[in-house]
């Protein structure tokens, strides 16, 4: 059972990977335009965001399976803390001289191996600090602090690289991690150490994590569509720099991410004060229909204005998809099996964006040859494409009847996590 006094341990929590976010999001932006300027090539940038992806996902489940076995707030320590290691292996080998693409592919790596301990932990925490009732704010305010790696890290990025050069991007960056380290170290002994009362093996927790989330034909479902979603959305991810800086330079980026970035701003910010009362559904539907018509458009013009005003409103549509995805999973999940549920629900949706990685930029380069325009163009039809192709996919969710039964279905699983209470609920030591 939650405390009132758990919303602020999770605003604590969450401030503190706010901060990391925003860290995060200089480095990601700084050897984004470290490695274009360089190459030119779309998809070298591609392959450094595919390998510093590729160890969490790869991850993701023993993660999960770790989280409900061992004290959730000491794996998201050790997670952000020891990720500093890869981006402190890259400024070394740049105050040495040009960091080469291998040596910023391995720092990136060692990076995401430490990260992916963090994901399902955080998750989880949130599952142990709130109500049911809180969750729908507390996921507004989780997707504001993902959104910041876009609405406050690529201005400040732009600015700081017009007067200084990558590496101070990643001493700021190394500086964050220790700062979420100590927000986890505030809230773990506030609560205590969460244990397992009676753990099973590894890879029988593995095993679980997957029959739990095939209990229900709505949440697999659900799963697997939000893979062929984070597909498209990963095309979008990796193109859209490409895109712009092969007709503008770093700084106008930063600007743009940033304009484009306040529509999440907004979004999750309401989010963040009202919550959802219902209609999760057709609200997930609708959010990413309209999420694929505005990537849409912003593929299709090389004028700075236009690509604003349809990226703002892609990344407004975005926190109510995210809002409601994680609130018609989570409350169809119990409660003590939420670690490995979440370590397997990652794994699985986030499969697109591997695919996406790996095809997107050598697409972009491929038809930016073929047609003579260059990689910037040739990053924009796919983006157009994707886009269609995402809208035509939201669609499908409004007429499947296992994923709206859903959202009637919570009182089975609280049944289900009373009954189990006395063998598997963590509790607080």
């Amino acid at each position: 059972m939650t405390e009132k006094g758990n919303f602020r341990k999770f605003l604590l929590l969450w401030t503190g990977e706010l901060i990391s976010s925003i860290g995060g999001g200089l480095t990601s932006f700084g050897l984004g335009v470290y490695v274009f300027n360089r190459t030119g090539s779309a998809g070298s940038m591609a392959l450094v965001t595919l390998l510093g992806f590729l160890p969490t996902l790869l991850l993701s489940v023993p993660a999960g399976v770790l989280a409900d076995r061992y004290d959730r707030r000491l794996l998201m320590m050790i997670g952000d803390g020891c990720s500093a290691l890869g981006i402190l292996y890259i400024l070394i080998s740049m105050m040495k001289g040009e960091a080469s693409l291998i040596q910023i592919c391995i720092g990136v790596s060692v990076s995401a191996i430490f990260s992916a301990l963090l994901e399902p932990s955080f998750r989880a925490t949130i599952t142990d600090l709130l109500t049911t009732e809180e969750y729908s704010k507390a996921s507004g305010l989780v997707s504001l602090a993902g959104s910041s790696r876009y609405l406050f890290s690529p201005v400040i990025a732009g600015f700081l690289l017009a007067v200084h050069d990558v590496k101070l991007l990643l001493v700021i960056d190394i500086a964050t991690f220790f700062l979420t380290v100590v927000s986890a170290a505030i809230v773990r002994r506030s609560i205590g150490s969460a244990q397992a009362a009676d753990r099973i093996p590894f890879f029988d927790s593995i095993r679980e994590g997957w029959q739990i989330i095939c209990r229900k034909r709505g949440v697999i479902l659900l799963v697997l569509l939000s893979s062929v979603i984070t597909l498209f959305m990963g095309m979008f991810q990796i193109l859209a720099e490409p895109l712009i800086l092969s007709f503008r330079d770093a700084q106008t980026l930063g600007v743009a991410e940033t304009l484009c970035a306040c529509g999440m701003l907004i979004s999750s910010l309401i989010l963040g004060i009202r919550g959802l009362k219902g209609g999760y559904v057709r609200t997930l539907a609708l959010s990413l229909c309209a999420s694929g018509a505005f990537m849409a458009g912003f593929g299709l013009f090389e004028n700075m204005i236009p690509i604003c005003i349809f990226g703002f409103m892609l990344f407004a549509a975005l926190p109510l998809a995210n809002n409601c995805l994680d609130y018609l999973i989570r409350t169809n999940i119990p409660g003590n099996a939420q670690g490995r549920a979440w370590g397997m629900i990652g794994f699985i949706s986030q499969l697109g964006y591997v695919v996406a990685y790996g095809l997107s930029g050598v697409t972009a380069d491929a038809l930016g040859e073929l047609s003579g325009r260059g990689v910037g163009r040739g990053a924009a039809l796919v983006v157009f494409f994707a886009g269609i192709l995402l809208a035509a996919t939201a669609m499908m969710i409004l007429f499947t009847n296992s994923i709206r039964k859903l959202e009637t279905d919570e009182t089975e699983v609280k049944n289900d996590e009373e009954e189990s209470d006395g063998k598997n609920r963590y509790s607080t030591v």
